[in-house]
């Protein structure tokens, strides 16, 4: 049981997801927010528990000393979910990854070991691991990163894990696989391809749009990594999956036949830069602590999309005059 828990980065997509999360699952706990709200941290996805007696927001950067000291003094745990994510944007911008995703971790680890945090969860993802034809990647696998995020992603673990090693930190690292869900910034693939949808715009699917990925909701991660701070071992990773492996354009086709939309509306794009073929994760250390993914893909999927579809005050304005000029940048005339 613990009493204060410092999530960074809770303004986004998972992490806000986590934070209702938690609300509920320790009815005692307080909850501090630190985020730094770039593009894609809203304030909007915490406007349930704003003004919760329990939840407290700090704005700002995971990189900057003074203001993390401050967030996560008297708190006995941490999750870090504060990232910069996106595989294009790290194509185009690679120094804001590495500033986040790495030197941001190195000083959220260096304030948990100076004021005594009993358990640090750094969330990362299953990109780091890179591409697999055949089988499944297991937490002893190599570490083998194809863009710039999870490059970035990489360095943040080997701190990590290093730090559990050298300082005897409680540090664990989860690597999930892709989550989908309520509140999920709209350049990723799914909220992107449900909102261009719904205004009739072209679907950009990269390459043949083969690309394997396995999904996992939103929540079924949440529980996943609240176990983990819960039972986690330090020192040690947990991969978490869906088990549900999806080609890009199947995902794709399963969004306009969802929408009641004709798939003339998937346009093939250039295949981005060093485009991972497929991803796969085995997850038997945290199925071993009970968890198992409960959220067929068919239901996740179906309550994702009616979720954008009855939500669109809140996308909407987030694909305004800034995202059109990233979007243009990266798809040129669609």
């Amino acid at each position: 049981m613990m009493d204060k828990l410092l999530v960074t980065g809770g303004a986004g997509f998972i992490g806000s997801n986590f934070v209702l999360y938690a609300l509920e699952r320790w009815p005692d706990a307080e909850i501090v927010v630190l985020d730094k709200l770039t593009y894609a941290g809203n304030l909007e996805n915490l406007k349930a528990v704003r003004d919760a007696p329990r939840f407290t927001f700090i704005k700002g950067d995971i990189a900057d000393e003074d203001v993390v000291r401050r967030a996560m003094a008297g708190c006995d745990a941490a999750i870090n979910f504060a990232a910069e994510t996106h595989v294009d944007r790290s194509i185009l911008f690679p120094r804001e990854f590495v500033w986040t995703d790495v030197v941001g971790t190195f000083t959220l680890l260096e304030a948990a070991r100076d004021l005594g945090v009993k358990k640090f969860v750094q969330v990362s993802t299953d990109e780091v691991y890179g591409s697999v034809d055949e089988g499944a990647f297991d937490e002893l696998a190599a570490l083998n990163p194809s863009s710039p995020y999870s490059a970035s992603k990489a360095g943040g673990d080997l701190l990590a894990l290093a730090y559990a090693k050298t300082f005897d930190a409680p540090v664990l690292v989860a690597r999930s696989t892709n989550n989908y869900g309520p509140y999920q910034y709209p350049e990723k693939f799914i909220p992107l391809f449900i909102t261009n949808a719904l205004d009739g715009r072209p679907l950009p699917v990269y390459g043949d749009g083969r690309q394997v990925r396995d999904w996992l909701h939103v929540r079924d991660n949440c529980e996943a990594l609240a176990l983990l701070l819960e039972r986690g071992e330090a020192g040690t990773v947990y991969n978490v999956a869906g088990d549900c492996e999806l080609e890009n354009i199947d995902v794709a086709r399963r969004i306009l036949k969802a929408l009641g939309k004709d798939e003339d509306l998937i346009t093939y794009v250039k295949d981005r830069p060093a485009h991972d073929r497929r991803y796969a994760l085995s997850c038997e250390r945290v199925k071993a602590l009970g968890w198992r993914a409960e959220t067929p893909v068919d239901a996740g999927l179906a309550e994702t999309v009616r979720w954008y579809v009855e939500h669109e005050d809140w996308w909407r304005p987030l694909k305004g005059p800034s995202f059109d000029e990233y979007y243009r940048r990266q798809y040129g005339g669609l």
